[in-house]
């Protein structure tokens, strides 16, 4: 029975993210972030319960991508196209360029299986940061420009299928120097709800970049 758990927890995920696109459909926008932040916890407690079990398979692999594509890949697509379309932008059509979210989205879980460098770090954006980093800019009091949110839709497929290292809230040990990185970003993160409470959210995965940036460069001057 122990080996079904993980799918059974990303299959939740899948759930909840068609859920979060029916929700969308319906007209129901600014509920997105809270689908987006339910499935993002199954994606990490899937992961976290096939370690914990010793029960990783590659069925367990695939299916947590297929998972991912629903809840992070269509999800913030098809979410940032009607944001988009409610701007009344003109043309119309333009209000589709969000859409390729998806298939950026596609290619990034695709790289993520293939590539043997992403054990302990991810190269690119995750799906499920950026799914957050586009759903949370609900929270923003006057929201954004139509242009902003064109600009937000391809700087996101081109974080998304980056070379940029980005930290991976993957613990081997909870030691502070071999994770310092990842207990700043906990940190400060939780200091932007605190201070800010809803729309600190906005926030929390720019800060994610910069703190990956940032500690990707400093760990290589130092070695």
């Amino acid at each position: 029975m122990k080996r079904h758990i993980p799918n059974i927890l990303t299959c939740t995920n899948l759930v909840v993210g068609a859920l979060g696109c029916i929700s969308i459909i319906k007209g129901d926008l600014w509920n997105a972030i809270y689908f987006v932040i339910v499935a993002a916890a199954f994606d990490f407690f899937d992961g976290f319960a096939a370690r914990l079990l010793n029960v990783k398979s590659e069925l367990g692999k695939e299916l947590d991508s297929l998972a991912d594509m629903i809840s992070f890949g269509l999800l913030p697509a098809i979410y940032l196209q009607a944001a988009l379309a409610k701007t009344g932008i003109d043309p119309l059509i333009l209000s589709y360029v969000p859409i390729l979210i998806a298939p950026f989205s596609a290619l990034r879980l695709a790289k993520f299986n293939l590539d043997t460098r992403q054990a302990d770090q991810f190269i690119g954006l995750p799906t499920p940061a950026n799914a957050i980093m586009i759903t949370s800019m609900g929270f923003l009091p006057n929201g954004l420009e139509s242009w902003q949110l064109i600009v937000l839709a391809i700087a996101s497929c081109i974080l998304l299928v980056s070379n940029i290292p980005m930290l991976a809230l993957k613990f081997s040990s909870f030691g502070f120097k071999e994770n310092l990185w990842r207990y700043l970003l906990i940190i400060m993160s939780l200091a932007l709800i605190l201070i800010l409470g809803k729309s600190g959210v906005v926030y929390i995965i720019p800060t994610y970049i910069i703190v990956s940036i940032l500690g990707n460069f400093i760990s290589k001057k130092s070695v």
